[in-house]
């Protein structure tokens, strides 16, 4: 080892330097995600020709509405790619990039005024970034397969990039609706609030599309006391039901109001995106009690702690019996701390991709709601998790035991390859695969969906290919859980 500082002697040395990165061609090998080991890639690559063919179901997303009720051009590819989708702008944020710099509208609705090429060339400045991660993988898929591009996008290439994609945006093809139907998607589900009017369903349904886009019932904004806007929401909700929501039992039926009108413009699933699975079955006097005191808090002040979560936890359990009374599939997506980013939430509002994993406890959370409705056989709770450690402790044995319990896939920061894997290996021997169900893509950026789901189809035949290889699986059965997982059991699981 050298000892002496004098650095001379290092003028002349060689740097080392990668392969250019701009001069790579832009392709996606036909065994991706597959194993190395040969014959576990050659029971994948049978397993997967079965989905090929196979219809997308969308059973859960954010995708708007909207852009299937108009089938509107998409403005310019930063709108397809960047606005919509947090996965992409989260990544380019955590290194300094501001979200003004992209074009993302603040919360108060003013726009940057930021050409949406110069917001393309970060993207493509920044491109390392998404190096090996799931993003970069569905975006090098839509760049490639969507818009038959064969370079990989970089600093060099953003603008012959930007000019493919914008040139096609502009063509019928790559109107909404045809891209729907291109995509092969048989139902796609958007998620809405019990206060949205659901008026682009009503366009899309009037339109004589044949295209089958449906909604989802989310009452977050009316059953979570710390969502903003709360008390006015609960006013809004009165106002369009014709119900007196300053009371407790007029409350619960225009909730009962607005899932009957989701049901009838298509919803069969409710969405409640809580902070814990946490789960209450209060009294109806202690429920009015509370409600009249998170009423009276919210209008004037904020809300105990305590109080909003003993209330969403008890919403959770009505919600359920509402689910019992009308179909409705119940989903639980609990274990986010949303919004952590409180300068960004000040700034630019919900969802702007600083929500953050935290611990979740199932077993005790849960145990109100399953002493209530646990053994019933005509309700169906769909329960997801960041929590990757409760899969085998928690979620596996629940679900392999209550009837109504079913695993929801990977979820959020999950929905990679690994996270997939991972899921899969901690929860079939206790769960078995019966009370999975399937794939959601759960994407606001509508021309990554079938990315994901090839993803997902990928990855499950890797798992079933581990299976057969070592002999815990015959293949005639892996043939059929292939096309279970990839259709039959979203199916099934979301009465599609």
């Amino acid at each position: 080892m050298r000892t002496n500082d004098n650095r001379d002697d290092e003028v002349d040395r060689p740097v080392a330097t990668a392969r250019p990165f701009m001069s790579q061609p832009l392709s996606m090998h036909p065994d991706r995600f597959f194993s190395p080991d040969p014959a576990q890639r050659a029971i994948a690559r049978r397993l997967f020709e079965l989905t090929e063919p196979l219809p997308i179901l969308s059973p859960h997303g954010h995708t708007d509405p909207v852009w299937f009720a108009g089938n509107e051009p998409f403005s310019n590819p930063s709108e397809v790619f960047i606005h919509p989708d947090h996965y992409v702008f989260r990544m380019l944020y955590s290194q300094g990039i501001s979200l003004e710099s992209l074009g993302i509208p603040r919360r108060d609705g003013t726009v940057p005024d930021v050409d949406p090429r110069a917001a393309w060339r970060l993207l493509a400045d920044n491109y390392r970034l998404f190096r090996g991660t799931p993003s970069g993988l569905w975006l090098d898929y839509v760049f490639h397969f969507v818009f038959g591009i064969e370079k990989r996008l970089s600093a060099d290439t953003a603008d012959e990039y930007y000019d493919t994609i914008d040139a096609a945006l502009k063509s019928d093809e790559y109107r909404p609706r045809s891209l729907f139907d291109r995509f092969n998607i048989e139902v796609l589900a958007t998620t809405e609030s019990p206060i949205d009017t659901l008026e682009h369903h009503r366009a899309i349904r009037d339109s004589g599309w044949t295209g089958r886009v449906i909604t989802a019932f989310r009452p977050d904004p009316v059953v979570d006391p710390e969502f903003e806007g709360f008390a006015d929401n609960i006013a809004v909700l009165g106002e369009m039901t014709g119900f007196d929501c300053g009371d407790y039992g007029q409350y619960l039926q225009a909730l009962r109001s607005r899932r009957d009108f989701f049901r009838s413009a298509g919803a069969t699933s409710s969405d409640h995106g809580h902070p814990t699975a946490a789960t209450a079955d209060l009294g109806p006097k202690e429920a009015e009690a509370l409600f009249a005191r998170i009423l009276a808090r919210a209008r004037h002040g904020a809300v105990e702690p305590q109080d909003a979560e003993l209330f969403r936890a008890h919403m959770l359990v009505v919600m359920a019996e509402m689910s019992l009374e009308d179909g409705l599939v119940m989903q639980i997506h609990p274990g986010s701390s949303r919004n952590h980013n409180r300068q960004l939430f000040d700034t630019h509002g919900r969802d702007m991709g600083a929500d953050i994993p935290s611990r979740t406890d199932y077993v005790q959370a849960l145990r109100p709601l399953l002493d209530r409705f646990g053994n019933e056989r005509d309700l169906s709770v769909i329960v997801f998790t960041l929590d990757e450690s409760g899969y085998s402790r928690e979620l596996a044995p629940l679900a392999g035991h209550y009837p109504i319990l079913k695993l929801g896939p990977p979820w959020w920061f999950h929905d990679s390859p690994e996270g997939m894997l991972r899921m899969r290996r901690a929860t079939h021997e206790t769960a078995g695969f019966y009370n999975l169900v399937g794939f959601n893509d759960d994407t606001r950026a509508f021309l990554s969906i079938p990315a994901r789901h090839d993803m997902a189809r990928r990855m499950d035949c890797v798992h079933l290919a581990e299976l057969v290889a070592s002999h815990r699986l015959d293949e005639d059965a892996a043939a059929e859980l292939i096309v279970d997982l990839s259709y039959n059991f979203a199916k099934a699981a979301y009465k599609l």
